[in-house]
């Protein structure tokens, strides 16, 4: 099954993954592994890399996970591949893919598997890709061989944590992005001194690993999803431009087109005055 697994990973550009026992994995939403019939068995944690050039923009207002269409397309059409085949060829196990809404610690569950360290920003922090990657897992009742790693940390040099602009404003200039409804003047002014219409990024662009990633050039992501569609600067009038297709595959449209339309007025607004 792993040789399986490892040549439809490559055909999907995928070269960071590693099974691990789902007895060492924490369980935070049983009932979704109650649901879908697995006990016991082995996770395969993925890591999928999602930084492209276009994040690269000096002009990018937008978290880089949020350029390209939303990772969760992404994950519903590589399992609604994946499981179908995995059912097909070994109909004696179950088979479920999970990605962000998950029935275990995904961080822990791929430090343990060894794709990577956990940095102080509260990340998983990759050799290749930094922390530019979405996890995701299949979890299958087959008992696969697999080894667990203790969880290792970062360097520690505290680069993510002087960046945070939490302590200077009082709150996460992400979730300040997401808000809804009207903002404070003070918010209004923090989120204009920041750059950014949605999402921040401060913790992982200061960090060594990213530093050391795009130098090589290795933090690239080489699948197609996160190359097509990329929208590095927003604009009102590219906002306005998006049906209600492209918006609801946008990572931002889970909040609704309100809040992400107030904060490129903001901004729009604050550069005709010059600000």
């Amino acid at each position: 099954m792993l040789t399986f697994l490892s040549e439809y990973f490559a055909k999907h550009h995928i070269d960071l993954y590693a099974p691990i026992p789902l007895s060492e994995c924490e369980i935070r939403k049983p009932y979704l592994l109650e649901r879908e019939g697995i006990a016991d068995g082995t996770v395969i944690l993925i890591a999928i890399p999602y930084f492209t050039r276009a994040c690269l923009d000096p002009d990018r207002n937008l978290s880089a996970y949020a350029v390209s269409r939303d990772y969760h397309g992404f994950f519903n059409a590589f399992f609604a591949e994946l499981l179908p085949a995995l059912r097909e060829k070994y109909p004696n196990e179950r088979f479920a893919g999970f990605a962000d809404h998950s029935p275990i610690a995904e961080l822990q569950a791929a430090a343990h598997a060894g794709l990577g360290v956990i940095g102080q920003n509260s990340l998983l922090i990759t050799e290749k890709y930094s922390s530019y990657v979405f996890l995701g897992e299949l979890i299958t009742t087959a008992a696969l061989p697999a080894k667990t790693q203790p969880i290792a940390s970062c360097i520690g040099c505290g680069a993510c944590r002087t960046s945070c602009p939490m302590d200077k404003i009082g709150a996460c200039l992400s979730a300040l992005t997401q808000k809804k409804g009207d903002l404070t003047n003070e918010e209004t002014q923090n989120l204009l001194a920041f750059g950014s219409v949605w999402g921040c990024d401060l913790c992982q662009e200061v960090c060594p690993y990213t530093k050391k990633a795009i130098q090589t050039g290795s933090i690239f992501s080489q699948i197609p999803y996160f190359g097509e569609h990329c929208i590095s600067h927003l604009t009102l009038d590219r906002l306005d431009e998006m049906d209600d297709a492209e918006f609801t595959r946008r990572a931002y449209a889970w909040r609704g087109k309100d809040t992400i339309r107030r904060n490129l007025i903001l901004f729009e607004e604050n550069q005709k005055k010059g600000g």
